[in-house]
């Protein structure tokens, strides 16, 4: 039997266009030959998938899986937005964010586990629903959150169907408190969040690195307004605290009410149910976020297309 060498992995990987493990797959079904091999992958439609991993996939959909103590949000990317309303691909997204509530956060672990109720794994699902639906798709992030007593709470904005859309939020509360208000305050909190979108939960958990980039340019401009040294300081600590409130989930006000901050509304709730609420965890996903688009000519790809 021919060893499978990294280096025909990586031959056959540069032949076919596939994913190395589809590729290390085909070659031991085929005895380490390579042109069985890519004939292997064209059956399977891992070639076709293949030739659409080079497309940029900005579209697609978030979806959120929370249930009681633990939740999960995902985001799966499509070339076109009219994927997010086909019904199987709708189904491939809340599969996955299932698996990832029992799985965790990590990407790589999420596509080698089974998808639900199939004998294939997450990996082998979306190279499927590649072939089948005729763009690139991949699994580009994931996050899970849980507490051992409390709830964690999800919110869905602009839902396409249960559970999945455009932004999806997940919120971790921790507290021995009713678990009925708990999750309604959960959910208000992660409206807030899908409204705001706060870079951190505490100003204590706030990226230092943020802290003083922004401390920086609030000195520079107290400078150039001309103002003495002993002046300027103070100047900074109050305009700090402004940014605290723009961007600190605890400090900000309360979309809900329009006046308490959202620590206030947590304390009010906290004490009508007799127990300390904390915000352990927080999660914010939009779809595309962060991914540079191709800005295409569409009367242009048309024509074309016709020509």
């Amino acid at each position: 039997m021919t060893a499978i060498t990294a280096g025909l992995v990586k031959e056959l990987r540069t032949r076919s266009g596939a994913g190395m493990m589809d590729c290390k797959k085909a070659l031991t079904e085929t005895d380490g030959d390579i042109d069985a091999a890519i004939d292997w992958l064209r059956t399977k439609g891992l070639a076709n998938a293949a030739k659409k991993s080079g497309r940029v996939a900005a579209e697609g959909l978030v979806a959120v899986s929370a249930n009681g103590t633990s939740g999960a949000v995902v985001e799966v990317n499509a070339e076109t937005d009219f994927v997010g309303r086909n019904e199987d691909f709708q189904k491939l997204v809340s599969g996955i964010a299932s698996v990832a509530a029992e799985t965790g956060k990590d990407v790589d672990g999420i596509k080698a586990s089974l998808f639900p109720g199939a004998s294939v794994t997450v990996e082998e699902k979306l190279t499927a629903a590649i072939s089948t639906i005729g763009e690139n798709m991949n699994l580009r992030r994931a996050t899970s959150l849980s507490v051992e007593k409390g709830v964690v709470a999800s919110y869905m904005h602009n839902a396409v169907a249960e559970g999945l859309g455009k932004i999806g939020i997940l919120v971790a509360l921790k507290s021995d408190g009713d678990t009925e208000a708990l999750a309604t305050l959960g959910k208000q909190i992660a409206m807030h969040i899908a409204a705001t979108s706060p870079q951190s939960i505490s100003v204590a958990d706030l990226d230092p690195e943020a802290v003083e980039r922004e401390r920086g340019i609030l000195s520079q401009q107290a400078r150039e307004s001309g103002k003495p040294e002993e002046i300027i300081g103070k100047m900074v600590e109050g305009r700090l605290s402004k940014f605290y409130k723009d961007v600190v989930l605890l400090e900000q006000t309360f979309v809900i009410d329009g006046e308490n901050t959202v620590k206030a509304a947590i304390d009010v709730v906290a004490k009508q149910i007799g127990s300390p609420i904390e915000v352990t965890g927080m999660a914010r996903y939009a779809v595309g976020e962060g991914i540079e688009k191709e800005e295409t000519d569409f009367a242009a790809e048309v024509a074309a297309a016709v020509s």
